[in-house]
């Protein structure tokens, strides 16, 4: 056995071999036997804080269409990473979390770093939670982390690791495997889903984040344009699956039950593909799906298709179903055509000082290239940006899938980070509101040191919007900390290294959109804006 062979040594070499070389972190004294003489060939990717670590982490998985390795410190940093934690688990985002273990000749003492029950804390926002009984068992266990986040249904795990465990001998560990990431639907069971689609009178379609995940985009274009069927806008989704500026997209869904259910009016059947039945919030009462409305429901992931309220379940990879069915279903000729959406996109006569959110989303259109990538964490604002600037590729709009805020600022970076590691360069527009940047705002620090072509364009409007627009509807009034004056955004951001703008014009937005897209580095452009209720 070679003097240099070590747990340690032998599990960057099982990380090789799976193609994890790029890991995410912010470094911990527990954490540092691992990360000692980091390797020259593997990359380390400095986040000031472990929510935005993680959530760096989520898109870069997302982007390259692989396992991001995220390494946090002890339990502290596994506790500061929770909040966006929770987005990758309902993102179904393929993560291997690892954090260090006091020394274990100390942990039965409950010692002063000490990870007390290391399992039980990311629990139950991940698939798989372990702690090798054994040194000699570490790279075994970042095998099976490996192939627990890539089994459908995608997402994150985490494993503990004691920080004497690196340095152990060990000869070597050449057990290597590889999964199976998709997962095929019952032949039996899909042949009568489309058999009933064949027969609908006016079916919808709801195509959710599920499908652009698994690549469906153009089988679900097909599909639609096949039955001739309208398409509504999954609700809260955190990717688009389907043209927002095609005419069978009829717009958003809606959030709540009675807005949802009133959409639906009409149509007799409706098909959810790849998302959940539904996401709902906030609560307002009605039926569930109108009356003589029935749904069918096809997903990857088990846990989704217990839950939904209504429908009949259909298991399997979403993008493979769409190709069964694309084959099955009777063409939809003889079907009325579906009422495009109505995209009034109304502007005032005259330009308000400041600025409304569909003015911003108006100068935006004008000069977003055709390639650029949304990441969206501006809640208050969402329907206007999908009326002005319709996501209309796939792979380019990303929103958090929790309902926690500030994920939006450090997913724009693991994006970029994730176009590059693939060789792709296309501009990133963060579209954040000033209240979410403020969560994780050091994550702009990560942009500047990394140059990245990001855009953050930050609304400060000097409220939680969201929260105001929920307090009417649930009659909650008085509620305090909605207001946010005295904030200096630009000045925060350039303190971090990023170039930083304050505009109020449309035509100062234009001008310096335009010059951010040609900047060598990360651009913050912070757009004075009126509160904007949120059509909820």
């Amino acid at each position: 056995m070679s003097e240099q062979s070590t747990v340690r040594s032998v599990t960057y070499d099982l990380l090789r071999s799976l193609g994890l070389t790029t890991v995410f972190g912010n470094p911990g004294s527990t954490e540092q036997p691992f990360l000692q003489e980091f390797p020259e060939d593997f990359t380390y990717v400095l986040g000031l804080q472990e929510a935005s670590v993680i959530a760096m982490a989520d898109t870069f998985a997302q982007v390259t269409g692989r396992p991001a390795l995220v390494n946090l410190h002890s339990s502290a940093g596994m506790g500061n990473a929770m909040g966006n934690l929770v987005a990758a688990y309902h993102g179904n985002t393929p993560l291997i979390l690892t954090s260090g273990q006091q020394h274990r000749e100390l942990v039965i003492g409950e010692p002063y770093l000490g990870n007390r029950e290391a399992t039980e804390l990311p629990k139950p926002w991940v698939k798989w939670s372990y702690e090798p009984a054994r040194a000699e068992d570490v790279p075994e266990a970042f095998l099976r982390a490996y192939a627990t986040a890539l089994q459908p249904p995608a997402g994150p795990v985490y494993l503990s690791v004691p920080m004497d465990d690196w340095k152990r001998p060990l000869s070597g560990f050449t057990r290597t495997r590889t999964v199976s990431v998709r997962v095929a639907p019952d032949p039996e069971r899909l042949r009568g889903f489309a058999e009933r689609i064949s027969a609908s009178r006016r079916p919808a379609l709801v195509f959710g984040p599920e499908v652009d995940r698994a690549g469906g985009w153009d089988a679900a274009v097909a599909l639609a344009e096949k039955l001739r069927a309208t398409v509504y806008g999954a609700p809260l989704l955190d990717r688009a699956s389907f043209p927002e500026d095609h005419p069978l997209f009829a717009g958003p869904l809606g959030m709540s039950v009675k807005t949802i259910g009133d959409r639906l009016t009409g149509h007799d059947l409706v098909v959810v593909i790849g998302g959940e039945v539904f996401r709902y919030y906030p609560y307002v009462p009605g039926p569930y799906l109108p009356e003589g409305t029935e749904l069918l429901h096809i997903t990857g992931n088990p846990d989704v298709a217990a839950s939904a309220r209504v429908g009949d379940s259909l298991l399997g990879d979403p993008r493979a179903a769409i190709e069964l069915l694309l084959e099955t279903v009777t063409e939809g000729s003889a079907r009325p055509a579906p009422q495009p959406m109505p995209r009034p996109r109304e502007l005032p006569p005259a330009p308000n000082r400041p600025m409304t959110p569909p003015e911003v989303y108006a100068t935006l259109s004008s000069v977003r290239p055709a390639d650029a990538v949304i990441v969206n964490e501006s809640t208050s604002t969402m329907a206007q940006q999908i009326e002005w600037l319709p996501t209309n590729r796939t792979g380019s709009f990303f929103a958090t899938a929790s309902g926690g805020i500030g994920w939006g600022t450090p997913a724009a970076v693991g994006v970029a980070l994730g176009d590059r590691d693939r060789g792709v360069r296309r501009p990133v527009v963060g579209l954040i509101g000033d209240g979410s940047f403020q969560y994780s705002v050091q994550a702009v620090y990560t942009a500047a040191q990394h140059r990245l072509p990001i855009v953050y364009v930050v609304m400060h409007n000097q409220e939680y919007s969201i929260l105001k627009s929920f307090a009417v509807l649930e009659e909650t009034p008085g509620v305090p900390g909605l207001d946010l004056p005295g904030l200096d955004i630009a000045s925060v951001a350039r303190g971090f290294g990023c170039r930083a703008v304050d505009v109020e014009t449309a035509g100062d937005l234009e001008r310096e959109f335009k010059s951010a897209l040609t900047a060598d580095t990360t651009t913050v452009i912070v757009v004075a804006t009126q509160p904007q209720k949120a059509m909820l």
